[in-house]
Formats: structure tokens, sequence, C-alpha cells
């Protein structure tokens, strides 16, 4: 048991530093081809950000274990807003900006319910995994046309091009070969450890994913967005929680969509699927409906965070 516990410590870390790593490299590589940053930005920093997700999902449905790849993707999502926005607004409050209410947040809203609808007949195809993409394209090329706009107002994006480091060809290839190879490994490693402690405790993967993995992978946004929060950039820190849900779904979910295929009962669509729907919404309420102003309270990150908690104190119980 302690040895599947530090093969998960040591999973984590691992995917978090070189993931860091992998990004970097590929990135700085771009630069120096030559690639233009729109183009890095929609590709390299957008999906590059969501790669721990994507990648320990794609192990995890490689192996036969799709139910973990589910769990990761929908517990990312609840804790991204749970737990990551819920901690941050209680340490400062959240003003959201008007890129995040005006695009973003509902292409967030169109893709949650549109996996609600997919999900409805319990199962997860090679067609829904397909539809999820086509999504995903239809963001990426919307987000093109308004990067192109002179007038188009600063987004997260711009603020991670910006931080790309200088490095030269040799040294950005190399990171770039170090982080990819340490990321697949130690995506090994943790859906390893974590599917034995499941068996251990003769709890579902799914229950695994949506707590544990979701929880470990969604650690970097935590320190990101307590980072930019701290930093006086509260609209940086709402925007880098949208996008990565964004991706969750349409990215992360269509990977066991489309290796193989899975089966979900009852209780994942309308417990995991359902409180990944509420808490989206909560947050819609909070940008468009709450209160006069369009910001996260800290009363109401404290009510986010509480939802979190009780969710995970229901999946324990349930377990």
């Amino acid at each position: 048991m302690w040895l599947q516990l530090l093969l998960l410590l040591v999973g984590f870390v691992a995917l978090v530093w070189s993931a860091d790593k992998f990004l970097s490299g590929a990135a700085s590589a771009a630069v120096n081809f030559g690639i233009p940053k729109i183009i890095i930005g929609l590709t390299i920093v957008s999906l590059g950000t969501s790669a721990p997700e994507i990648i320990v999902a794609t192990f995890a449905a490689l192996e036969g274990n799709h139910l973990l790849a589910v769990g990761n993707a929908i517990g990312s999502n609840i804790a991204n807003i749970g737990l990551v926005l819920g901690i941050t607004a209680i340490i400062t409050p959240l003003a959201f900006s008007r890129n995040v209410r005006r695009k973003e947040l509902p292409w967030l809203i169109g893709a949650t319910l549109l996996t609600l609808v997919l999900l409805f007949d319990r199962e997860l195809s090679m067609v829904d995994g397909l539809i999820l993409l086509f999504g995903l394209g239809i963001i990426m090329w919307q987000l093109m046309v308004s990067a192109r706009d002179p007038d188009a107002e600063n987004d997260p994006l711009q603020d991670e091009l910006d931080d790309i480091p200088e490095m030269n060809n040799a040294k950005s290839l190399f990171w770039l070969a170090i982080g990819l190879a340490i990321l697949l490994l130690s995506a090994q490693i943790l859906v390893y450890a974590a599917v034995n402690i499941a068996q251990m405790f003769g709890v579902s993967e799914l229950i695994i994913g949506l707590t544990i993995i979701a929880i470990g992978t969604s650690l970097p946004e935590l320190a990101a967005t307590v980072g930019s929060a701290l930093k006086g950039h509260p609209e940086i820190a709402i925007g880098n929680v949208v996008g990565s849900n964004i991706l969750n779904i349409l990215a992360v979910l269509a990977v066991p969509a489309l290796l193989g295929g899975v089966e979900l009962n009852h209780v994942a669509l309308w417990r995991d699927a359902g409180m990944m729907t509420a808490l989206t919404m909560m947050l819609a309420l909070f940008a468009y409906g709450i209160n006069s102003r369009a910001v996260i309270t800290r009363f109401e990150g404290a009510v986010m965070l509480a939802a979190w908690i009780g969710y995970n104190l229901l999946l324990i119980h349930q377990a």
C-alpha cells in the first residue's frame, strides 16, 4: 500500500514538472522555427496546459481503464471550480473580465450542456468523441479570429505567450524531448498506482479518477490561479480555470470516447456530471445574475468550496 502511495506521489510530482518543461520547450522551439505566436497560443500553450489530464486519460483508456479517464475529466472540472476558484476567492475576491463573460464562459456552458446531452444515453461512443473534438475545433477557430482583432482585449493566453522562455534550438528541443519522455512515464506510473489503490480499497476506478487523480491534476491550476490573484490579476485567475475546464470537456473527455468508448451508470451521470453542471451554472450566476458587479466574493467562494467538500464526502461515503 505504501509503495502505491509513494508511486502516486512521484507520479504527480513528475507529471507537473515534466508538463511545464514540455510546454516551455515546445513553445520556445516553435518560436525559434518562426511559427506565428497566435498558432503557438492556440495549440501548444492552450492544449499544453492540459497535457497532464490528456496524457493520463490516454494511458488509462489504452489500458482499459476508461472510467478512470472519464473521472479525471469530470472530476478536474469539479475541482477547478469548487476547490481552485473557491480557495482563491476566499483569499481575494475574483472579478470576471469582459472577455470571459462574453466568450469563454458561454463556451464553457455550451460545452457542459453538450456533455450532458452526449452522456444522457449513459455511453461515450466514438461518435461522441468526434462531436467533442468538432466543438473544440470551432472554439479554436473562433479564438483565432478574435485574436486577429487589433481591438481585442488581452486575455490569459497572451500573458502565457509573454512568459515563453527564450532558448536556443538545442536547449528547447532538449527540454521538449525530456519533458515529453518523463510526461509519458509519469502518467503511466500514476495510472498504475491509481488502479492498484482502487483495487486494494475495492472502489470504482471512476471514484479514484474523480478524487485523487482529479485533485492531483488540478494542483497546478490552484497554484497558478492563487498566484495570479495575489499578483493583482484576478481576471486571469478565472480565465485560466474556465479555459482549462473547456479543454477538459472537449479534449480530455474525448480521449476515452475515441479509444474504445465507455458505458456509465445512472449514478455517474446524475451525481458526477450533474455536480459539474451545477458548479458551472453557479459560476454563471456569479458572473451574470447575483451581484451588481461581476465578482466572486469571499462568501461565494466559501459556498463553492463547501459544495466541493460536500461532494467529496458523498463520494467517500458511497465508496
